[in-house]
């Protein structure tokens, strides 16, 4: 295992160099040999996984095979000995006539066991999801524009948002795939989007004498600007300047409104919607803050240190957030370190946070108990999570294969954390961003970004064509919510790496020039 673990260190460094805005000669050099390097390890665990690979029937045989075992049971129940059915009949009969007696005894009122309702069964409506999903069909459509890896993306209505590393905002129509408007504007490259409310846009539009229908978007970036851009005409009707570079930002929905930033340096600010005035600086994480939701009246961030932090929003007081709870990456098990390539997002659900801090699986926090289990997000350590987001009663996380260079989207039940299906295509790059959103028809839609921006287009009916997107199961995923208990499988095969290869100047910087993709997964 020990040139496994090696081969696949090297190729999560080259993951992320490749991302980088620039390589130095040895860098490049090092991204020559992927091929080399994913050829040999895939070599290396087909040696290893032998016939072991049978215990794990994936995708249609695994379902025929199910059936069949469900058929051959079926057949057994309904082939009961004779004498034992006698023996059946007879003992009901012999019920039935006490039965009888009672209920004459009760004035007749009877009941027939048979026609009541039974126990509820607790996994029908998983199975109904899971069903659902599997007869799902997505259509991919690649729109260009960017000149750089889209680092975040955001929806509202038929439109699509997109930050890029090219220093430039895009509006995108979705229904004819069509750029709408190029928002250009800041120096350093766009690391996170925000669209706030309806109802917050309403109130600034008037503050500014625009038009009361007028939908605005919210932009940070490493050159240490906020802007605020209508999506009407990519107007940029205010800019406030931070200081720091932001790193990830969110919209508190609370009292007249609040912008909530987050620096490389760690800290948290928040700044009022209508006047843009700082209503609060506070020195919130020891490192990059990487990632901000606001969820009624909480908020919570995130960190590359691997901690978390939940606020409370508190409107009408001096400071509008007061922190209720801290956990550190001695807790999460999310330390940042270059296998996790400077990055961590979370997507919060009551007192729940789902992490994902570039390893195979999501990290489940409570936190309010500390406790944090471990949901495998992919079938061995070769893999990696860049995002995780929720849609209703579904947790969906991104997936990249190191050793294949395969991208999927894992999806997960909730609240159970129970493994449904994986969605994929061929050629679909690494997903670094994800954002979803319904139609008006209840179909769904969802934008991810990385090498390329893709719209996921639900379809209907039983059309399909070549390149659409696959659904199938892992049954390796299945079962895979763990209780933590300390460092799990993935740190253990990197830290435990006997690498022969130094971790020179080219290495930290990689871990270091790894802001340009921190940014908010609204």
């Amino acid at each position: 295992m020990g040139e496994v673990r090696k081969l696949q260190k090297k190729l999560r460094q080259i993951e992320n160099l490749e991302i980088k805005v620039s390589l130095t000669p040895e860098e490049t050099v090092k991204v020559s040999k992927k091929a080399e390097f994913r050829s040999r390890l895939a070599e290396l665990l087909l040696q290893l996984s032998g016939p072991q690979q049978t215990h794990c029937i994936v995708g249609e045989q695994e379902d025929k095979m199910k059936r069949q075992v469900e058929d051959a049971a079926e057949h057994h129940r309904g082939h009961t000995p004779a004498v034992k059915v006698a023996r059946e009949d007879d003992q009901l009969r012999e019920e039935s006539r006490e039965d009888g007696g009672k209920n004459r005894e009760r004035g007749g009122q009877t009941q027939n066991i048979s026609d009541s309702p039974g126990p509820p069964d607790p996994d029908s409506e998983f199975r109904s999801l899971k069903a659902s999903w599997e007869s799902v069909k997505f259509r991919l459509r690649t729109v260009e524009g960017h000149s750089d890896i889209v680092t975040c993306v955001a929806a509202v209505d038929n439109l699509v948002i997109s930050g890029s590393r090219d220093t430039t905002v895009k509006v995108w129509h979705v229904p004819t795939a069509t750029e709408q408007r190029n928002l250009g504007g800041h120096s350093g490259g766009v690391t996170c989007l925000n669209v706030p409310p309806a109802e917050y846009c309403r109130s600034l539009a008037s503050a500014l004498r625009l038009g009361e229908k007028e939908r605005f978007v919210l932009s940070g970036s490493s050159d240490c600007c906020v802007r605020i851009w209508t999506l009407s005409s990519g107007q940029c009707v205010k800019s406030v300047y931070t200081f720091n570079t932001v790193t990830s930002l969110c919209f508190i929905a609370a009292g007249g409104g609040y912008i909530a930033t987050g620096s490389d340096a760690g800290k948290l600010q928040v700044w009022d919607w209508l006047s843009q005035e700082n209503r609060q600086s506070v020195n919130a994480h020891l490192d990059a803050v990487t990632t901000l939701q606001s969820q009624g009246p909480l908020v919570f961030s995130g960190s590359v240190d691997g901690s978390v932090c939940v606020w409370e929003v508190r409107d009408g007081g001096p400071e509008p957030l007061r922190r209720l709870q801290g956990w550190g990456s001695e807790v999460t098990g999310c330390g940042g370190g270059e296998e996790a390539g400077g990055r961590l997002r979370l997507s919060a659900r009551g007192d729940r946070i789902f992490l994902a801090c570039g390893r195979a699986s999501i990290r489940v926090l409570n936190w309010r108990t500390g406790t944090v289990s471990r949901l495998t997000n992919h079938s061995s350590t070769a893999g990696v999570t860049d995002c995780v987001n929720q849609i209703p009663g579904v947790l969906i996380g991104s997936s990249f294969d190191l050793t294949t260079g395969e991208s999927t989207l894992n999806l997960f039940s909730l609240p159970q954390c129970k493994y449904l299906v994986s969605l994929t295509s061929s050629d679909l790059p690494r997903i670094l961003c994800f954002a979803a959103w319904l139609t008006p028809s209840g179909g769904h839609r969802w934008v991810t970004g990385g090498r390329d921006l893709t719209v996921w287009e639900q379809l209907q009916g039983n059309v399909k064509k070549r390149g659409d997107v696959t659904v199938r199961r892992d049954g390796r995923l299945d079962n895979s919510l763990t209780e933590s208990d300390g460092d799990s499988e993935e740190e253990e095969s990197e830290d435990g790496d006997e690498d022969s290869t130094p971790q020179d100047a080219s290495d930290a910087e990689e871990v270091a020039t790894s802001s340009w993709l921190r940014c908010v997964l609204q």
